[in-house]
């Protein structure tokens, strides 16, 4: 979709694979923000193809689960490809620590999917002007120092140990990995042993634990 910019009107790229999620932010950020130009993507490979289309993009408006994204393997991804494209999650995820490691993995904002229409313009609003924007559960003052820490810890992962680590935590296997990701059974290897070294954990169970605790566990099917 391009819509007619006017020269002061924000470009966006709005990143959901619900084409009904898409259009309603689309109305928003066209009612809270006149002419301005909103791109679509429905996974991370075309959220990756637009940026490149569109490096003029003042803001990329991204969903963790959809196709590609692999949780924040995605966000890793294209922040490490596009880091001056500023970007802020919308997505369901309610995890405090994750909305924290998304901010520290660079993500200028995380916004709930469940805040009011009104709210997330404001929030957008607010990080065009340059400010990082989470809501008041994941703040720093109401953040446990457990999970502050974990999501630090886990935001020092480069994205394909992010990758690595999502896919662990949906219970496959190094061999599966291996071939999923197109690297050699060793390359998985030394990226578990990394990932247990950055987490600070012992055990493979145990980078797990902390990925579910940052709220990367397997989705829930869509429509169930």
């Amino acid at each position: 979709m391009a819509v007619a910019a006017t020269p002061s009107a924000p470009i966006f790229v709005v990143a959901d694979d619900h084409p009904m999620v898409r259009d309603a932010l689309a109305l928003s950020l066209g009612a809270a923000f006149p002419g301005a130009q909103v791109e679509f993507a429905g996974s991370l490979g075309e959220t990756l193809m637009a940026v490149e289309r569109r490096p003029d993009a003042d803001l990329v408006i991204l969903d963790l689960d959809m196709p590609g994204m692999n949780g924040m393997a995605g966000l890793a991804q294209l922040r490490s490809s596009h880091a001056s494209v500023p970007v802020a999650i919308v997505s369901a995820a309610r995890s405090p620590a994750l909305m924290r490691q998304a901010v520290e993995m660079g993500a200028a904002g995380f916004i709930p999917k469940f805040t009011p229409s009104q709210e997330i313009t404001d929030a957008i609003r607010d990080i065009l002007a340059g400010a990082v924007w989470l809501p008041e559960v994941a703040r720093d003052h109401q953040l446990a120092p457990v999970e502050a820490d974990l999501a630090l810890r886990a935001a020092q992962l480069t994205p394909q140990q992010h990758r690595v680590l999502a896919l662990m935590a949906q219970g496959k296997p190094n061999k599966v990995i291996a071939f999923e990701m197109q690297i050699t059974e060793p390359t998985v290897k030394s990226h578990v042993t990394e990932i247990l070294r950055r987490l600070g954990v012992q055990s493979r169970t145990q980078a797990v634990i902390v990925a579910q605790k940052l709220g990367m566990e397997p989705p829930a099917a869509k429509g169930s």
